[in-house]
């Protein structure tokens, strides 16, 4: 048999005037010989990172027992709809971080490697994990790696115990020299994976002249969908409705931004009041970042260690840094707990999100790797020991969830980045203070 018809390349784009909209996979983008065989397209490994500050209450973050995760503890009871997809791991640690900061937290958290001590630009970290995994599986992507946070400025100087900002302010690091700084405007990151380049004043001008991104795109796209079944007409169309409802978001809060009676032509705009729509509108680009295949590794860095950001919503007006500092004292222990909780329920709606995707034969989060963790365990004592660590996703890279691992005293988180290199196919020797991989994470056999 004479095969004839070409697939349609995974690196697909739409273009349009100033905008490049990447497709999802689809199954027009396998061999045609493969497709004889009615083979889902095969996904690629995904790799994603969310930091939080501050460690955690472990009281009520642990699982009471090692194995099969039962009943969630009151900090990880939103993961109950993933619990099946999701790994705590405990008693990882971050030997390098000592003595005990809230800059070394942040700054080992990727890196596990020692900070040196300088309030200067001389600076010295270590190439984090994200950025290893980028040098390999994001170098056929738009995008080998994408950064992220919430805090929209960053601050300079020396920020905690005589170290370096730069260290507060970035989890990502090319080089042990060379931070990576992250994006929180919304706006900002939409056109980063979507916009076609020009300065930052440019894109923005683009942004005046045009009503929406589909509306480029719009003929190509009816081009396209002649040429696909229907099970890849239906992707596509999901696939655009999130862009178009992640666009509504960003002009909804374009607009409802207030004037600023100063003279600051550098005011942010286009950023959601509340902190939980502005942390969800993130969440959800970083869905469309890796159904578009745009980047396949991911920092997100839910909150700034020394964070004074107060929670009312979840009923904590308190500043969460002072929080932190507990000693001991119930009440305060119990409003960290319910912050440490919020962030986990945000992260939770993202993984629900990733579990709904379609992405080959599974779903976006069969397909990822998501570790969510801190760089502290006892914000109390500035420690590095027994980390609020977990895993989300990844069973297509032979991860099964639903469980609770607890490891020795002193087992070195650069153990579990070593492993997640090697599922994602990055494969080296060691990595920072690691002494071995933690295979046990992974009892089934990659698909």
């Amino acid at each position: 048999m004479i095969i004839t018809k070409k697939a349609l390349s995974r690196r697909t784009f739409l273009r349009g005037a100033q905008a490049t909209l990447a497709l999802p996979l689809l199954d027009a983008m396998i061999p045609a010989a493969t497709a004889l065989e009615k083979t889902a397209a095969k996904p690629v490994p995904r790799l994603g990172f969310v930091f939080i500050p501050m460690g955690t209450d472990h009281s009520r973050w642990t699982p009471p027992d090692a194995g099969k995760l039962g009943e969630l503890t009151p900090i990880l009871r939103p993961l109950e709809p993933v619990k099946d997809q999701v790994t705590v791991i405990t008693n990882l640690d971050l030997r390098n971080s000592y003595p005990g900061t809230h800059t070394t937290s942040n700054a080992g958290f990727l890196s596990a490697a020692f900070a040196k001590h300088t309030e200067g630009s001389d600076y010295y970290l270590g190439t984090t994990v994200d950025q290893i995994a980028a040098k390999s599986i994001g170098q056929q992507t738009q995008l080998p790696s994408l950064e992220l946070s919430m805090d929209l400025f960053q601050t300079v100087g020396q920020c905690n115990n005589g170290y370096a900002c730069a260290y507060a302010n970035n989890l990502s690091w090319s080089s042990p020299t060379t931070p990576l700084p992250s994006e929180a405007h919304p706006r900002l990151v939409f056109e980063r994976l979507f916009g076609q380049g020009g300065s930052l004043e440019d894109r923005r001008a683009a942004l005046r002249k045009r009503a929406s991104l589909l509306d480029w795109v719009m003929e190509d796209l009816a081009q396209l969908k002649k040429d696909l079944g229907m099970a890849d007409r239906v992707r596509v169309d999901n696939y655009l409705d999130s862009v178009r409802e992640v666009e509504r978001q960003i002009q909804r809060a374009e607009a409802g931004v207030k004037d600023n009676p100063l003279p600051d032509l550098n005011r942010p705009t286009g950023v959601p009041a509340a902190y939980a729509d502005h942390a969800k509108l993130m969440f959800d680009l970083q869905v469309l970042a890796l159904q578009g295949d745009i980047t396949r590794v991911i920092t997100f860095q839910l909150a700034r260690e020394l964070s004074t950001r107060t929670y009312p919503e979840v009923g904590v007006p308190d500043p969460h840094h002072p929080l932190s500092h507990h000693g001991n004292d119930p009440e305060k222990i119990a409003k960290m707990a319910k912050i440490n909780e919020f962030h986990v329920s945000l992260f939770a709606g993202f993984l629900e999100k990733l579990k709904a995707t379609p992405d080959g034969n599974g779903s976006l989060l069969d397909n990822s790797i998501y570790l969510y963790g801190s760089g502290m365990g006892n914000p109390s004592t500035h420690d590095h020991d027994n980390l609020p660590i977990l895993l989300a996703g990844g069973a297509a890279c032979g991860m099964n969830g639903g469980r609770h691992i607890n490891y020795e005293n002193g087992t070195p988180l650069a153990n579990l980045h070593l492993t997640l290199l090697d599922r994602v196919g990055v494969f080296q020797d060691s990595f920072a203070d690691s002494n071995g991989k933690i295979e046990d994470l992974f009892d089934a056999v990659p698909v």
